[in-house]
């Protein structure tokens, strides 16, 4: 083979070398960008945050009693009232929830007491944290239990047949059920049940004689609304 035929395979040899590296270039540049695909933690992200609006119908305990008179008993008057709560989301499971909403309630004598009537009334703000149970094997409806504490503020109190009316401030314990039906990732309804222990002690006066006695409301908070979920 002479000098020359060798030179002229060695040139094909690397012209058709560039222009496969081209056409290969080429097809790459051609080809879609392949998106990273997201994490489970990015798809599942949401807020800790969700807060509820609901009708309240509070429904109270007729019970309670007068300190040294026989055969007293006392009533609550029911009340419907509006309730905004604050949840916070520890984990899917695990959550707080604060309650607020406030009512009046008017006390009235039963028993040896019903000739007085009314005895008096006051406003009631009862403010109440509970640690939640979610349960989440069941989609868009999701059920949960809860248990906690109640605080209970008695302000604007008024005396009616009886001269003076002090109803004392009070620790009280609740328990909760209900869940939440959720239409989309951020909006659902809500059905919620709360029964609270509360006992408080009150101050009364009647016909000049100062009396004590303890108030058994231990009310139910039987609730629906609206559910947001940040």
């Amino acid at each position: 083979m002479t000098t020359t035929c060798t030179r002229r395979i060695s040139a094909l040899a690397a012209t058709t070398a560039i222009l496969l590296f081209a056409q290969a270039a080429g097809a790459a540049d051609l080809m879609p960008a392949v998106e990273p695909t997201p994490t489970a933690e990015a798809i599942g992200a949401v807020s800790p945050w969700q807060i509820r609006v609901r009708g309240l119908g509070v429904i109270t305990n007729d019970e309670g009693s007068v300190d040294g008179v026989a055969g007293s008993d006392l009533s609550y008057s029911d009340s419907v009232i509006p309730e905004l709560d604050i949840t916070y989301y520890f984990t899917d499971n695990l959550a707080a929830e604060l309650i607020l909403g406030t009512t009046w309630a008017g006390i009235y004598g039963e028993g040896s007491l019903a000739g007085l009537g009314r005895i008096g009334s006051t406003w009631v703000l009862p403010p109440t944290l509970t640690l939640q149970y979610h349960f989440t094997d069941f989609g868009a409806f999701k059920p949960y239990v809860g248990a906690g504490v109640n605080y209970t503020i008695f302000y604007n109190q008024n005396a009616d047949s009886a001269t003076a009316l002090h109803v004392k401030d009070s620790f009280g314990f609740a328990l909760q059920a209900g869940f939440d039906y959720m239409i989309n990732e951020h909006w659902g309804v809500n059905f919620d049940v709360k029964k609270i222990f509360l006992r408080p002690d009150f101050d009364v006066t009647v016909g000049g004689a100062n009396l004590t006695g303890n108030a058994k409301l231990d009310p139910w908070l039987i609730g629906g609304g609206v559910t947001y979920r940040f």
